[in-house]
């Protein structure tokens, strides 16, 4: 048996290696996380034959769940892209609402467009329907509705499967609780996109922010949206978002001190050589195809908790809801009714999909050598000496996953790392404990909030943010920083009160 001491003391060797190694050094997250598991688990007293098949099997039982629903998502993600699924909601989401709601109207299609997409091809799909609907609002710069709607997507990428920071930890704590922690998720979105809107009404409405000389010169000449021509706008947007996105390039490019985080990898559709022939889909069928998945993950959470375990209708309510059902039969619907109905032969809809897949496949890398990590955590012990000294000093299972995940996100940026590796520290004890379903779901939820809070110039969502909208360094902290530490401690305090609750 290892002093509990020791294995605290190995726990903060591992912690500052591997922050070490991403920060200073520069090394792939994947690199650092499976070279700091190699030395925790000698460490850490595994013997040396035992370590590399420890490692694959870490690495295989976090990959099981996470290459099917990051890959399936990235795949329905990257055919909505590349249709101009994103645009087309913003659109009806502001025909519907009227010229008055149009920040409304684009935060809520935001909201839609974030849970397939991932955060970063998202936000930059939608950087020129942010300019002409902020022209439209007669606003002097277009942060006034860009700003919210980047923190309302990174918070919706960090908590709702299928993005993998928050399906890693799923799998690492209760693999079975996907559909219900998808349902929990968006239901926490609700209310946050409610005050991610009133805050940054209060925050950015009251100020004047001198923006950077192109992009002000950008959005001096973008055409304010009509709703009377919305889809002359949408494709006009969608062109010169594509045309935006082969400038830039990656998100880690904005910034030679911004590190690429694996948790906002962008599908990878942008780019590739699949080229539509300007029409778009209709707008309630892609809402549909972003809504299909998310019922049927509901029908199969709800017929759970109704119908008995074992009987007929929960088991085929099991299998429909079945997140990596839902999301596949979604994605090969997307595939007949966005690609082929709209006049795409089989070899561009096959060069869409692999190319959503190409850097999706990093992210599921990434994400796998952090379950090598959580494994051997586990294995050693350190994550139960770290859990049991920070439980015995007063703090509760719920608090200690969020201050983890805090303090790994504010430590090295990126939000995926952060995630698994608080889901590592805190596995064995929730794996041990007497939870309940919902209880282990929230504790995830309270990892991906704190992997949200206090975001700033090491997460390369704050440069994607701050550079497509033209701020400085000092106005992205007062803005983007501010909003999602109010959006992360904001929705961390409702968990508690439902934890309270249950």
């Amino acid at each position: 048996m290892v002093d509990p001491l020791l294995l605290i003391g190995i726990a903060v060797a591992a912690i500052a290696i591997l922050l070490f190694t991403v920060i200073f050094l520069k090394w792939p997250a994947y690199l650092s996380l499976l070279v700091v598991s190699v030395l925790t688990a000698l460490a850490g007293g595994i013997a040396i034959q035992d370590v590399v098949p420890l490692m694959i099997d870490g690495m295989g039982g976090t990959l099981g769940s996470v290459a099917l629903l990051v890959g399936l998502g990235a795949m329905l993600g990257g055919i909505i892209e590349r249709t101009g699924g994103a645009e087309v909601i913003a659109h009806r989401a502001a025909a519907v609402l009227g010229e008055k709601r149009l920040a409304q109207a684009l935060l809520i299609a935001s909201g839609l467009v974030a849970i397939p997409i991932f955060f970063d091809v998202a936000f930059i799909i939608l950087v020129p329907i942010i300019f002409a609907f902020a022209k439209a609002a007669g606003h002097r710069a277009p942060i006034a509705i860009g700003m919210p709607i980047a923190v309302f997507m990174v918070f919706i990428h960090n908590t709702v499967p299928p993005h993998p920071g928050v399906v890693g930890s799923t799998t690492l704590l209760g693999e079975d609780l996907m559909g219900l922690v998808t349902v929990l998720g968006i239901a926490l979105a609700i209310p946050m996109g409610l005050l991610v809107h009133v805050t940054g009404t209060r925050i950015i409405g009251s100020r004047t922010f001198e923006l950077d000389p192109a992009v002000q010169t950008k959005y001096a000449g973008a055409g304010a949206a009509h709703l009377d021509r919305t889809e002359r706008v949408a494709v006009d947007a969608a062109a010169s978002s594509a045309g935006g996105r082969s400038a830039s390039g990656s998100a880690g490019s904005l910034s030679p001190e911004a590190p690429t985080d694996a948790g906002a990898a962008g599908t990878g559709a942008a780019g590739t050589a699949a080229a539509t022939d300007g029409s778009r889909p209709p707008a309630g069928l892609v809402v549909t195809l972003i809504l299909l998945p998310i019922v049927m993950i509901a029908c199969g959470t709800v017929g759970t908790l109704v119908f008995p375990e074992g009987s007929s209708a929960a088991n085929v309510l099991s299998f429909i809801g079945a997140p990596a059902l839902a999301l596949l039969v979604s994605t090969l619907i997307a595939m007949y009714l966005l690609g082929i109905m709209h006049g795409w032969g089989k070899q561009q809809i096959s060069e869409v999909m692999d190319g959503a897949l190409g850097p999706a496949a990093i992210v599921i890398l990434v994400t796998g050598a952090g379950g090598v990590f959580a494994k051997v955590l586990t294995e050693t012990g350190v994550g139960d000496a770290v859990s049991g000294l920070l439980l015995s000093a007063g703090v509760s299972i719920l608090l200690l996953a969020f201050l983890v995940a805090l303090a790994f996100k504010v430590a090295q940026g990126s939000g995926t790392v952060a995630t698994l590796s608080a889901a590592g520290i805190v596995q064995g004890t929730v794996l041990a404990g007497d939870y309940s379903s919902l209880q282990v779901a929230l504790i995830i939820l309270a990892i991906g909030l704190g992997s949200v809070s206090l975001s700033h110039i090491n997460d390369s969502g704050f440069w994607i943010a701050t550079k497509f909208l033209g701020l400085s360094v000092a106005d992205g902290l007062r803005t983007w920083t501010v909003m999602t530490s109010i959006l992360g401690f904001s929705a961390m305090i409702l968990v508690s009160l439902v934890w309270l609750v249950v």
